[in-house]
């Protein structure tokens, strides 16, 4: 989604943000249908098509997003129930449930603080550096293949 209010106004193909997370577009195109649900962003297919975002990325919280993707919890406990007989066994999921809770609230509290947009602004000073990296790196692949693809650029 950085990626998406990042580029604008202009939408991005899956295979664009797979590449720039580097995992397959298959999983991108997977997030994207729960994103869409959500009403986070609207995908168009066709060769001009891609997804964009729907709502302003200073509105946008990451907890939203984390919400989107339907995150089970920062951590869960073992899907085998541990032994009744064990002393520290039959308790241990009633006290380590209250700890996952306040484990949940905590990062959805953090999450809820931080906008799409502040993560573009926090990104932006790094984005002179990466900037320059890329446009090394596409005119070295001119010079390799012909097929030039930068992401991340202004």
């Amino acid at each position: 989604m950085s990626l998406m209010a990042w580029s604008g106004e202009e939408p991005l193909k899956s295979e664009q943000v797979a590449e720039s997370v580097n995992t397959n577009p298959v999983v991108i195109r997977r997030m994207l249908l729960d994103l869409a649900q959500a009403g986070l962003v609207v995908s168009q297919t066709g060769s001009m098509g891609g997804s964009r975002l729907v709502a302003d990325p200073a509105k946008t919280t990451l907890l939203d997003v984390y919400q989107a993707l339907e995150c089970g919890g920062v951590f869960s406990l073992h899907r085998q129930p541990p032994s009744r007989d064990c002393p520290v066994g039959v308790n241990i999921e009633t006290v380590l449930g209250d700890v996952l809770q306040e484990v949940d609230s905590a990062v959805e509290h953090v999450l809820k603080n931080i906008t799409i947009d502040d993560v573009v602004q926090r990104l932006k000073p790094c984005g002179t550096l990466t900037t320059e990296k890329n446009a090394r790196s596409a005119k070295s692949m001119a010079r390799s293949n012909g097929k030039v693809k930068v992401l991340g650029t202004a």
